[in-house]
């Protein structure tokens, strides 16, 4: 069913019970009002009875659509009107209560609604009860014409309520209307496309606002998929064309044993970084997606940073550059230790890579604030360039000076350190030292985050 139809349905509804309710109300009020109006009127009529009972002449006829009724102590009725003679106009309750003071009420007299009073006097020293009724002729005539007013003129209120609410739920949901029209011919080629956004600066305005700022994200995160696939494409193109070169050249007659071996060595190199290359995009994806990835476990960081120091000694041993490791004894956490020996290995990776031949890079593992543990990676080198800094941690992003696919690896390497420590529910920074070098910093909580 329609929003549409359903608010005005509902309105219609709560309309038809309130003018219910309040007429029922009404017409109920009306009745006791109208009754009790006929209440002046009959003690008026009392006092005319012990007046004319005190006087000589006795009781005089009164209107003829009134009752009569004078009864003595012991319950003998002593005058009465034509119509109430031999009637019990009263119960034993009401006979005491009316014998105590005076009571008013509705009662049925003869098949007729009649009003009833009854209220006692003395006349002559002697105590007389008195009930004079009235028809409620009148009262039920106005209460008759009140409830069919209501009856006529209830269901086309409703109605117009109905209508009413109709009319502006159109009205208001002719924005949302426009913006679904909208939002539907948005396809993924329509980049930078919003939705018309209302002039009403209401609720449906604040929508539409939160709507294009969702679709300005929504094309943020797809420009930079596509840019991750056309990066990804790039990388794996420059690697599979040098492996399908040195098959070509191994393919050649002629070629000496020395060079096929040099061209299987050549090949299997391009191989291993393809297989790198696939597995980072992997694990990129996979934290993309939010799907966990990590082997939760404890980490003994003295022992993790020393065989990541010797493995990046090793490749760098060619360049003199030493790897110092200082490390706060019985340091550990729970995290995953294989992907946190990746990231120290990338980090040192980009490290002994930009330090001068001779440097000294160090790897550094201390207690953090509330605590959490701090991995730092310093070096001497040139640093990073300050308009690189903001982008530093971004896919296939190289600084200028290391532009080189040889020397400038594959642009992944500090995305997986920060994807490696925002899946331990940790941070990663990049800056520049005062005196020269860049500094990375990883902060981890002492549990893994997922």
């Amino acid at each position: 069913m329609p929003l549409r139809l359903r608010l005005a349905l509902l309105f219609a509804g709560c309309a038809a019970l309130v003018i219910a309710a309040a007429g029922l109300a009404f017409v109920l009020q009306l009745r006791v009002g109208v009754e009790a109006s006929l209440d002046p009127g009959l003690r008026t009529r009392v006092r005319a009875v012990a007046d004319e009972l005190a006087s000589a002449d006795g009781l005089r006829p009164g209107p003829v659509d009134q009752l009569l009724q004078v009864r003595s102590v012991d319950g003998h009725v002593v005058a009465a009107s034509p119509d109430a003679s031999g009637l019990a106009l009263l119960d034993a309750a009401q006979t005491r209560q009316a014998w105590a003071g005076e009571i008013a009420f509705t009662g049925g007299v003869g098949g007729d609604r009649t009003r009833l009073l009854a209220t006692s006097i003395r006349s002559s020293g002697q105590p007389l009860l008195v009930i004079v009724g009235s028809g409620t002729d009148v009262a039920d005539a106005a209460v008759a014409r009140a409830r069919s007013a209501l009856l006529t003129g209830g269901p086309p209120a409703v109605l117009a309520v109905g209508a009413g609410a109709w009319l502006l739920a159109g009205a208001a949901l002719r924005p949302v209307e426009r913006m679904r029209r909208e939002a539907a011919a948005i396809s993924d080629r329509d980049t930078g496309r919003l939705l018309p956004l209302p002039r009403t600066q209401d609720e449906i305005a604040a929508l539409a606002v939160t709507f294009n700022e969702l679709l300005v994200r929504l094309q943020s995160a797809l420009e930079r998929e596509r840019a991750f696939v056309a990066d990804a494409g790039h990388e794996l193109r420059t690697p599979l064309a040098v492996l399908r070169a040195e098959l070509e050249l191994a393919a050649r007659p002629g070629r000496t044993a020395e060079s096929l071996r040099a061209a299987v060595e050549e090949a299997a190199g391009e191989t291993d970084r393809l297989i790198r290359l696939a597995e980072d995009l992997l694990l990129l994806a996979r934290a993309d997606s939010g799907q966990p990835f990590l082997d939760v476990g404890p980490v003994a960081f003295a022992e993790l940073l020393a065989a990541a120091a010797r493995g990046a000694r090793t490749r760098a041993a060619d360049r003199g550059v030493e790897v110092e490791v200082r490390c706060t004894d019985g340091l550990t956490m729970d995290g995953d230790s294989d992907r946190l020996r990746q990231a120290a290995d990338n980090l040192l990776d980009n490290a002994t890579r930009h330090s001068p031949d001779g440097g000294v890079v160090v790897l550094a593992g201390r207690p953090g604030p509330s605590g959490t543990v701090v991995i730092e990676v310093c070096d001497r080198g040139p640093g990073f360039p300050p308009d690189f800094l903001p982008r530093a941690f971004e896919r296939f992003q190289r600084a200028e000076s290391a532009r080189a696919r040889n020397s400038g690896g594959s642009g992944l390497g500090l995305s997986i350190v920060r994807a490696i420590a925002e899946a331990h529910g940790g941070t990663a920074t990049a800056a520049n030292r005062p005196g020269g070098g860049a500094v990375v910093v990883l902060e981890l909580p002492s549990a893994a985050g997922g």
